[in-house]
């Protein structure tokens, strides 16, 4: 198990605080990102967008049949995540409508 971030990603963090922009990357306890991006408000919005996009990613990989490739070429694939991001969306739309007593 890594402890430190990995060079690349303290390296990604330093180029971008050059042309001045936030990193916005995962805040880990030992992360390259520190107090100065952490404090803003954004990062807090950036790493809730961030989990609801994770969920979506890991619902597909666990449900649905994107833990591998299943056809070749990209166009395919693409329309075949299409497919399934309609999938998850149907499936939250359920959760969100109320049920009528």
């Amino acid at each position: 198990m890594r402890r430190f971030p990995s060079r690349a990603t303290k390296d990604f963090v330093a180029d971008c605080r050059e042309m001045g922009v936030t990193a916005h990357v995962a805040g880990k306890k030992n992360s390259a990102v520190d107090g100065r991006t952490t404090r803003h408000p954004g990062y807090t919005v950036s790493q809730r967008i961030r989990k609801r996009i994770e969920q979506i990613m890991g619902w597909t990989k666990e449900r649905g049949t994107m833990r591998k490739t299943r056809y070749r070429g990209t166009r395919k694939n693409q329309l075949l995540a299409y497919v399934e991001g309609a999938a998850y969306n149907l499936i939250r739309l359920t959760k969100l409508i109320p049920i009528p007593t």
